[in-house]
């Protein structure tokens, strides 16, 4: 199934999963999954790895399990930056031969000192040619925040613009942690004339490295209330885990009540956090 379908029915609950670095870590994302499965997903997204990597074949075999062992609609991650237009055409072949319906067209991270592989420079880019030969439902990403590369968020949006005229049909949203950037990025975007439904994307942050690297990497704003919260329970990591659950719990509550389309939560495979979150919301994501 599609899964843009999906908000024409519901309010769309879905979770990210990424591939293990080493062969020897496989079994750890089917453990992750046999959990995540107990916590009725709308969809599971698969990236390319942790942090941004390039394994593409752990992508298709984890999304094609999620599809067929699992019984859950899954999206791929598909990163343009690296591919030329044949592999794009490769792995849009492979994902229809499993069944995969839905596809993340993004650019991926430019590395500094580095030059580009593929053929596309933006996802627009990407977005374009696979809707040009391809039925699968396209997703693409955007930052509520601002993109950490773009001059401007009204510049950001213009790029945007581009990624749903050249054919994506839902978005899925960076992580924030203030639900009022989500909002005023809610209006800018129905001020571009933005219609197709958007997922605020929620990571629970669980341990205090992983949010510095997020937001070295990404420009995520801290704010004063959840800095208080890392402050205070940086030094307890089962304390932080809760908190920072609890933190995303109250966000996503705070979401439903102004009507979301979709929450979209980046778990890092720890079955545990999607079950606590599940279990909070589950009657409120219903109502």
């Amino acid at each position: 199934m599609k899964t843009s379908k999906l908000f024409k029915e519901k309010t769309v609950l879905s979770y990210e999963v990424f591939p293990p670095k080493t062969e020897d870590d496989a079994h750890t994302i089917y453990e992750a999954l046999d959990g995540i499965r107990e916590v009725m997903p709308d969809f599971i997204s698969v990236t390319y790895g942790a942090g941004g990597g390039t394994n593409c074949a752990k992508t298709l075999e984890i999304a094609a399990a999620v599809k067929h062992q699992y019984k859950i609609e899954s999206v791929a991650h598909l990163r343009g930056i690296d591919l030329s237009r044949q592999e794009v055409l490769r792995i849009i072949s492979e994902l229809e031969e499993n069944g995969i319906e839905n596809v993340l067209a993004l650019r991926g991270d430019v590395m500094p000192d580095t030059v580009p592989a593929g053929d596309f420079r933006y996802a627009d880019e990407l977005v374009a040619f696979i809707r040009e030969r391809s039925d699968l439902d396209i997703l693409a990403a955007c930052y509520p925040e601002g993109h950490p590369g773009c001059e401007s968020i009204a510049k950001d949006i213009e790029h945007l613009k581009r990624k749903v005229d050249a054919g994506a049909s839902q978005l899925i949203t960076q992580f924030f942690l203030d639900n009022e950037d989500f909002y005023r990025f809610l209006e800018r975007t129905q001020a571009a004339g933005i219609s197709i439904p958007i997922q605020a994307g929620i990571m629970p942050v669980t341990n205090r490295k992983s949010i510095e690297r997020m937001v070295k990497m990404c420009g995520i704003k801290l704010p004063k209330k959840f800095m208080r919260i890392m402050e205070r329970y940086e030094h307890s990591p089962a304390a932080l885990r809760d908190a920072g659950i609890a933190y995303a719990i109250d966000q996503i509550i705070d979401l439903l009540a102004h009507d979301v389309d979709g929450i979209h939560l980046y778990i890092m495979n720890k079955p545990y956090t999607a079950k606590r979150i599940y279990e909070a919301v589950q009657n409120i994501i219903s109502a």
